[in-house]
């Protein structure tokens, strides 16, 4: 169906940012229905069920419309005006800072904010409350492979190459990715794959609906796929199929990853694993055979606490095989959050100022001082990561403004976060929806959603794109950036907040000019026009940059960088008292925390509850039938969910979904434990042991 009426714009959930029109209806239960864009050519008019359902939650039954101030005398949310909301929270914030000094105030974002929203929060953080203490959930998505790639390339952007590309690959390993429930409407790109003669490897203990689709199915235990990737890169040199040239032309270090490489022998790998060493050979052979490959990573192997280093195996097997820096080659991260791509790359993280540059780099200070007209003297430093961060809730860090994230659900060892957040002296929260965490707040600002807003998102391929405002936001609801221009202006400010998103864009592309992420050259007409323009884009003649490190890599010297890497053990290995791992995840009809999707009926139907998948071999042992009660006890805690018996994982894995809050609550359990190098809780794998609940 299309509609000459409709506004041309994106999906608000995934990386994927599928092209998407709405029509507005004019009723209050459903204001908008969506219409296919065919023309949009990452999923050409495809759109999974979240997709279609989208506009379901922009309706007033289950959305914010009003400001809420919880009242002192009863400790209850109460209806309230924006002037008094704002007042409160600028209050919390003022009063914080002179009791206890700037960094005793904490930021909170998320990846699902446009970059204008971004932005601006990240200069908010640094200007107006001058605190250190500022990072957002995108740290939970693909910080490992971000700091892989950086380690390696020079750079880091999820996809080096557009989705376009992957068909035409000759073979394609994917790690740790479901993409067919994740991101279903890219399952197309691998089903291409197949069809023009590729081969598609997948490598999950689980046998997903994507890993159905591979020629071969890699089940490793979690948490060892660093171990199977440098017993693969063995097996590449013991066979002789390095690429000499390209190693001597295009690489610098490695002898050192070869050493590493070397020290992981097929049948050592094959027990850390669980994999055969046939089944290893098969995939180099399969892999190197072709005459070009890619390897995509996603949270399987990157939410672990050697992410980092797993990811670098991967890309040190593609370097080793010339599957990097050539046409139909490389390695990629299929980022999982709307705008986990943008999100980090302009200043919202605790390290980084807009244009992904360094905020301890005293050049990077000084232009991006220049752009905002102060001295670089007075930017704080870096602050602590996510998970770092929310466990300094209530102890140094004594208020915090939150937007667009529910760490209540979605944080590691989450009951501890939880409890983390009622412990401040203040926290307020910008929400679309009354979310667990907005719940415990003292202020929650209402604010616009995709369909009711303008801003950009940058998709996992690295394409700039403009969702379009389709639809007026009730009267009781405003812009993020118009609550963030309230609130500078009440502590100061007069001038710098923007509340009109190409302002902050244009600003946004000064601040950027020269950085790794450079949008120098990208403007809302060049994004219409061209359906979205891939950094790095210099200037206005730049063409954008599809495809990156053809001709070199972004590093000094313009080589690759091999990393040495060796295996480790998960930083919570399975024993006695816990004998059995567990692993999380998403599924199709839910995403992320579930705040908005939970909202949605036909959704709910779909995917009503958690569960824990086991099994047979393992639901025999325990006595456990299908669907009957069991607890999954960690070292942190206790979740309780239906059994869902299956032969599609390994007897020596448990699954649970994360998207639910209360018993069922799958991030209670997991190990926070963090990655040295890009400070990424180990989600993927932790002991537990399984209870019958009744």
């Amino acid at each position: 169906m299309s509609d000459a009426t409709a506004v041309p714009t994106h999906c608000p959930y995934c990386a994927l940012q599928c092209g998407m029109s709405l029509r507005p209806t004019g009723s209050p239960e459903l204001p908008a229905e969506v219409v296919d864009r065919t023309d949009f050519p990452v999923n050409r008019g495809a759109l999974c069920g979240k997709g279609r359902t989208a506009p379901s939650v922009l309706s007033s039954r289950v959305r914010l419309t009003e400001p809420l101030v919880r009242c002192p005398d009863t400790g209850d949310l109460r209806p309230a005006t924006w002037e008094e909301a704002l007042a409160a929270v600028a209050d919390g914030l003022r009063r914080t800072r002179a009791d206890h000094g700037a960094d005793a105030v904490g930021v909170f974002g998320g990846g699902g904010l446009t970059n204008e929203k971004a932005y601006t929060l990240g200069k908010f953080a640094r200007l107006v409350l001058g605190t250190s203490q500022i990072d957002y959930n995108g740290r939970f998505c693909m910080s490992s492979a971000a700091a892989a790639h950086g380690r390696a390339f020079g750079l880091d952007r999820g996809l080096p190459f557009p989705l376009e590309d992957i068909p035409k690959t000759g073979c394609v390993i994917l790690v740790g990715s479901n993409l067919a429930e994740t991101m279903p409407p890219a399952l197309r790109y691998l089903t291409e794959l197949r069809e023009n003669g590729g081969k598609l490897i997948v490598v999950d203990p689980r046998r997903t609906r994507t890993a159905e689709q591979a020629d071969l199915h890699l089940a490793p235990r979690p948490g060892t796929d660093l171990a199977l990737a440098l017993g693969m890169l063995h097996l590449v040199v013991a066979e002789g199929r390095v690429d000499e040239e390209f190693v001597q032309e295009r690489t610098s270090g490695w002898e050192a990853a070869r050493a590493g490489a070397m020290s992981h022998w097929p049948e050592q790998v094959e027990r850390i694993t669980g994999v055969s060493v046939p089944e290893l050979r098969e995939a180099v052979a399969m892999f190197c055979d072709a005459g070009s490959g890619m390897v995509l990573t996603a949270r399987g192997p990157e939410q672990q606490s050697k992410g980092t280093d797993t990811v670098g195996a991967w890309i040190n097997l593609c370097l080793a095989t010339g599957r990097a820096g050539r046409p139909l080659s490389g390695y990629g991260c299929l980022t999982g959050q709307g705008n986990g791509q943008g999100g980090r790359e302009h200043g919202q993280k605790a390290d980084q100022l807009p244009g992904y540059r360094k905020l301890d780099d005293p050049a990077a200070r000084a232009h991006v001082a220049g752009v905002w007209g102060v001295d670089p003297e007075s930017l704080p430093g870096p602050g602590r990561s996510a998970y770092e961060l929310l466990d300094a809730l209530g102890g140094d860090v004594k208020a915090l403004l939150l937007m667009g994230s529910n760490p209540v659900v979605s944080a590691p060892r989450a009951a501890h976060v939880e409890g983390r957040l009622r412990s401040l002296d203040f926290l307020a929260v910008a929400d679309v929806v009354l979310s667990e965490t907005a719940a415990l707040a003292d202020v929650v600002l209402p604010v616009t959603q995709w369909a009711e807003e303008t801003g950009t998102m940058t998709n996992l391929e690295g394409r700039v794109l403009l969702r379009r405002r389709a639809l007026t936001p009730p009267a009781g609801v405003r812009s993020d950036l118009e609550a963030l221009h309230g609130l500078a202006r009440l502590l100061g400010w007069e001038k710098g907040f923007s509340a009109d998103p190409e302002e902050v864009f244009d600003e946004l592309r000064r601040a950027s000019a020269g950085g790794p992420a450079d949008y120098a050259g990208i403007s809302y007409r060049r994004i219409e026009e061209e359906q979205g323009v891939f950094w790095p884009c210099p200037d206005e003649d730049h063409g954008g940059t599809p495809r990156l490190f053809l001709d070199r890599f972004a590093t000094p010297d313009g080589r690759a960088r091999f990393v040495p890497v060796v295996h480790r053990p998960a930083a919570e290995e399975t024993d006695a008292e816990y004998p059995v791992v567990l692993t999380t995840g998403r599924v199709v009809s839910q995403y992320q925390s579930g705040a908005q999707t939970r909202r949605v009926a036909e959704l709910n139907a779909a995917a009503p509850g958690p569960f824990v998948e086991l099994h047979p071999r393992l639901a025999e042992r325990l006595g456990v039938a299908e669907g009957e009660r069991l607890a999954v006890v960690s070292r942190r805690g206790r979740a309780v969910a239906p059994a869902r018996i299956t032969t599609a994982i390994r007897p020596d894995t448990v699954f649970m979904p994360f998207h639910w809050a209360g018993e069922g609550r799958a991030n209670t359990l997991v190990n926070p434990a963090l990655d040295p190098v890009s400070r990424m809780p180990e989600f993927k794998v932790c002991a537990v042991r399984l209870e019958r609940d009744g």
